[in-house]
C-alpha cells in the first residue's frame, strides 16, 4: 500500500458529512462536519494546496454501497421505508463525493465500512474511545468520529482499546 503524507477520511451524510484530516507523520488529526457545498470547497482547496506544496494526499470515503446488504435495520412499514430512503441518499452523496474528488485530481479510495465493535450504540465508536488512541479533543458527532477512525485505520496507526472501567 502506498504511503501518504496526509489522509482525509469522509463519513458521508446527506446533511453534514464527517471529515477528518490526518497528518500521518505527526498524527495531528482535525475533524469537522461539513455540508456538501462546504465539503466540495474544502476538497478543491486541498487539491490546490497539495499541488502547490507538493505533499501527497488520499481521500478515503466510507462506501456503504460496496456492501452486498447495505440497509441493516429491523424497522418495518413507513419507518423501514424512511430508513431505506436515507441509506440510499447517503450512498448517493458518497458516490458524488468520490466523483468530485476524481474531478479535482485527488486520489480517492472507496472503503467498505469498518466493523462495528465499539462500546457505543449499535457498536459505533464513542468519543472516549477515539480520543483514547488519537488524542482528539473537543466535542464530536458520530460522523466525525467515524471519519477519524477511517483515517487512523487507513494510515495503519495503532488502535488501542482502554480496558479500564
Amino acid at each position: 500500500m502506498k504511503k501518504y503524507d496526509n489522509i482525509i477520511g469522509i463519513d458521508c451524510d446527506v446533511t453534514k458529512s464527517g471529515v477528518a484530516y490526518l497528518e500521518v507523520a505527526t498524527r495531528r488529526l482535525e475533524v469537522s462536519a461539513l455540508t456538501f457545498p462546504q465539503l466540495l470547497d474544502y476538497l478543491q482547496n486541498v487539491a490546490l494546496d497539495s499541488d502547490v506544496k507538493g505533499y501527497s494526499v488520499v481521500v478515503v470515503v466510507e462506501a456503504g454501497w460496496l456492501n452486498k446488504i447495505s440497509n441493516y435495520h429491523t424497522a418495518a412499514s413507513r419507518g423501514g421505508q424512511r430508513i431505506a430512503k436515507n441509506v440510499g441518499s447517503n450512498h448517493e452523496v458518497g458516490k458524488k463525493i468520490v466523483e468530485m474528488c476524481r474531478h479535482y485530481g485527488l486520489e480517492v479510495i472507496e472503503q467498505k465500512p469498518l466493523k462495528k465493535c465499539w462500546k457505543g450504540k449499535d457498536g459505533k465508536i464513542t468519543h472516549e474511545e477515539i480520543a483514547y488512541f488519537t488524542g482528539l479533543t473537543g466535542t464530536t458527532n458520530q460522523e466525525m468520529r467515524d471519519a477519524a477512525l477511517i483515517c487512523w485505520n487507513y494510515a495503519g496507526l495503532p488502535i488501542k482499546i482502554n480496558t479500564n472501567k
